[in-house]
């Protein structure tokens, strides 16, 4: 079933708006699942897709899903679960995935996993943990993200677990961005050789992740009250939470602003009101050619998919589209096809139509 969405203007922290979107996208639905997280697109067609319960699925291209065996067990309570699904950089020959998922007690910590996919057989063996975090603990949204840079790294964010003050303690991976191996140890060359995993740190709840086309790294995070946040990430860089940000706290206390704290690096573009970012892709397809080279964005409290324009040092959003649900992943394939992840219960996985 496809179904005609039309954008809406949104309006921007600086009070100024959005103009309505020129492309009239239409959605057709693929699949159904139960509280989905994070998709992956399989070379072959078709994708593998985390739901938040522990269960990992492979949703061919006809829609029908089915559970891979083998996944983690996982804590599922309030914010975490099973998150991350991501392709090695060599999966093709390889079969190797990676997973992020938080189990344990006091609130458990965020795992990093790695295992073989039998796709076949539809199950991953040889799953192992390759890296976790330390300490544990934390009741908010632990990040999970993984991106895979130059060389083979493999950049993994960690959020601040809603405990704020870890994301300016080095020797803690909560509130940071993880530069590693491909089996998970510290990277070298990072930037600091007391916390030699860490790439970036004073992140509060990194939540999207990617490389654009020229190797630079970018992430969005969700602010506390607003200011929520897109960055360019830069080893070594300090992005100032919780002593700094664009939002105010949840109980309307305000927090000093970047500008007070020149030593911390300022977000290229936030958002107040807030989207509560998730999921984020660069686009580089033909079937949306006007899009090419933009951030594809979703949103949680916006139920939007946000396109955000990158021109040189500069970044601004062009165009929103109401998307009648809480988006949580964003895909492409190789086709140019781009896929939206709906949050919840019956969270569907859904095709964008260029109607045009």
């Amino acid at each position: 079933m496809i179904s005609k969405l039309i954008a809406a203007a949104a309006v921007l922290l600086s009070s100024s708006t959005v103009a309505p979107a020129q492309t009239t996208v239409g959605l057709e639905t693929v699949a159904t699942l139960d509280r989905p997280w994070a998709m992956a697109v399989l070379p072959q067609g078709g994708f593998l897709v985390t739901e938040k319960a522990g269960r990992l699925v492979y949703v061919p291209a006809a829609g029908e899903v089915q559970t891979v065996a083998g996944a983690p067990r996982v804590t599922d309570e309030g914010q975490v679960g099973l998150h991350d699904v991501a392709l090695a950089p060599d999966f093709e020959t390889s079969g190797l995935i990676y997973l992020t998922w938080v189990d344990g007690p006091d609130g458990g910590a965020l795992h990093l996993g790695r295992g073989r996919l039998d796709l076949a057989g539809l199950r991953l063996t040889d799953l192992q943990v390759i890296w976790r975090a330390a300490p544990l603990g934390g009741k908010g949204h632990p990040g999970g993200m993984i991106a895979f840079g130059p060389g083979g790294h493999l950049f993994l964010t960690s959020g601040d677990r809603q405990l704020g003050d870890p994301a300016q303690v080095l020797g803690d991976s909560r509130g940071k961005i993880l530069r590693l191996t491909a089996d998970g140890r510290p990277a070298s060359g990072n930037p600091f050789p007391d916390a030699r995993e860490v790439w970036t740190l004073g992140h509060r709840n990194p939540y999207g992740l990617i490389f654009d086309g020229t190797g630079r790294l970018w992430a969005h995070e969700m602010g506390p009250r607003g200011g929520d946040e897109l960055n360019v990430i830069v080893a070594g860089q300090n992005y100032g939470w919780p002593l700094v940000s664009e939002g105010k706290q949840y109980s309307g206390q305000p927090i000093p602003s970047h500008a007070t704290r020149p030593e911390f690096a300022p977000p290229l573009f936030e958002w107040t009101p807030i989207i509560a970012p998730a999921g984020m892709v660069l686009y580089a397809g033909a079937v949306f050619p006007e899009w090419r080279g933009s951030l594809l964005l979703g949103g949680l409290a916006s139920q939007a998919l946000i396109r955000v324009e990158i021109n040189g040092d500069t970044a601004r959003e062009v165009d929103r589209w109401d998307m009648g649900n809480r988006i949580r992943d964003v895909a492409t394939d190789a086709a140019g096809q781009i896929y939206v992840l709906e949050d919840g219960g019956q969270g569907r996985l859904r095709r964008l139509i260029n109607s045009k």
